[in-house]
């Protein structure tokens, strides 16, 4: 069976889409999940997109990062969604139904409220998520935030200067996070600007990370680091995080699709 896919990237954070919405799409396991995400051997993403039909939105998206397992939310993804529609849109998300505007090869996403209870993340015991008193090594005293899925954000004074390859895959298992977490480091540049990276949950470090930009500017809103909008530059490029009068979270940045393709399905089996 050869399956169709579209490679797409939002800031240089790339997904394969399979677009389901007018035709079956195979189900696949977590292993060819993993064997279509390699670089070398697959077509290469940091996530896998399904799109497929929906009754309460006008398309459903589900999300597996590369390592095969399917996560809530993907802000990037998301983007790459809305300008491979054309139009706006509703999108249903294992995370709720999100709304997106495409205009000229970017996208503006209505992420919703963001999410700050301790079991709402989840932690594995109650904590102020505004300033929990944790530390890993040189990082200290991170928020927390769920955005459609988890993410704790960590506030320093050189982003370049902490090594996220090693500390990131520690925190992301830490017994803390039952459902892993994604890892933010956060340098506030200004009232209306800042520079992150970001180790992701199921995914490792990434150019760019949308609900990374989003939950990074909640927390930072939420301590008064910051102003309602907000420029966050990730390795990959810049997005406009932006809080609502209701504080739910508009994000707004480029998504481009790079090429399309076919693969045969059982040579991922």
């Amino acid at each position: 069976m050869r399956v169709p896919f579209i490679k797409m990237h939002g800031l240089g954070n790339d997904f394969a889409i399979l677009d389901g919405r007018e035709i079956d799409l195979p189900r696949l396991s977590d292993a060819q999940v993993r064997a279509l995400a390699d670089r070398h051997r697959g077509i290469g993403f940091d996530q896998l997109i399904l799109l497929s039909p929906s009754r309460e939105a006008d398309m459903t998206m589900r999300i597996h990062n590369a390592d095969g397992g399917e996560v809530e939310a993907c802000g990037n993804a998301t983007r790459a969604v809305a300008v491979l529609h054309g139009a706006p849109a509703s999108i249903q998300t294992t995370g709720g139904v999100l709304q997106v505007r495409p205009a000229d090869g970017a996208a503006e996403v209505a992420m919703g409220r963001p999410r700050f209870g301790w079991e709402e993340i989840p932690l594995a015991y109650a904590m102020d998520t505004r300033d929990m008193p944790l530390g890993w090594d040189m990082l200290e005293r991170p928020g927390a935030a769920n955005v459609g899925n988890p993410h704790v954000v960590f506030f320093i004074d050189d982003v370049d200067a902490v090594p996220l390859d090693r500390l990131g895959p520690e925190i992301e298992i830490d017994a803390l996070f039952p459902e892993r977490i994604n890892v933010n480091v956060a340098q506030v540049v200004s009232r209306d600007a800042i520079r992150l990276r970001v180790w992701e949950r199921g995914a490792g470090l990434t150019l760019a990370c949308g609900t990374g930009a989003c939950a990074t500017a909640a927390v930072a809103y939420r301590r008064g680091l910051v102003d309602a909008e907000v420029s966050v530059t990730l390795p990959g490029g810049t997005l406009t995080i932006r809080h609502d009068e209701d504080g739910g979270i508009h994000m707004s940045g480029p998504a481009t699709e790079s090429y399309r393709g076919t693969f045969e399905l059982d040579d991922f089996t």
